[in-house]
């Protein structure tokens, strides 16, 4: 049900996805991540077209707090802006991360590899059915993706829209 993948340039962390749909307290969910009781980023699934893009998100969030860096104020706030294709934090959060009206959530878990992270303490909070975090897709809208991100149709025509996303995401600071 959760996807969990290690971090290949911080070995020692590892970051879990857990997908739950027909959520029915988000906005208590929101509440609570606000308020720091709950240890994770509540992320809206239907900006998220793959479990790599956060995956990519949290391993740029983890790097930017190594190296004192970071533009918000935890690492999961870190993550939810690194979604995003603007450096505008507010926005971000407006897009990407969970509304009171949501009924679907994704939560990002960043844990020690060594260490158990509190699973069930995050499952106990949501009220909601847990899906498998791979099959994020079936809860994407792609056309609010393709148009937040601004993809030219030319882009589909060399590479997935994926692939588009994870350059943006990437390239977002450089450019």
């Amino acid at each position: 049900m959760h996807l969990t993948s290690a971090l290949e340039l911080f070995p020692e962390f590892a970051v879990t996805q857990l997908l739950f749909k027909d959520v029915k307290n988000c906005a208590e969910l929101r509440k609570m991540a606000m308020e720091g009781k709950i240890a994770g980023a509540l992320i809206n699934p239907s900006m998220v077209l793959d479990p790599f893009q956060t995956l990519l998100a949290a391993n740029k969030a983890v790097h930017v707090q190594k190296i004192g860096k970071m533009k918000t104020r935890s690492l999961y706030s870190e993550i939810i802006f690194n979604l995003s294709p603007t450096n505008n934090i507010s926005e971000a959060f407006k897009r990407f991360g969970i509304s009171e009206n949501d009924n679907a959530v994704l939560i990002v878990l960043v844990h020690n590899k060594e260490e158990a992270y509190n699973k069930d303490g995050v499952l106990s909070k949501v009220d909601g059915q847990q899906i498998p975090a791979d099959q994020i897709s079936t809860l994407s809208d792609l056309a609010k993706i393709k148009k937040l991100y601004k993809l030219a149709p030319q882009e589909e025509k060399c590479g997935s829209v994926l692939d588009a996303l994870v350059c943006r995401m990437a390239a977002k600071d450089v450019v």
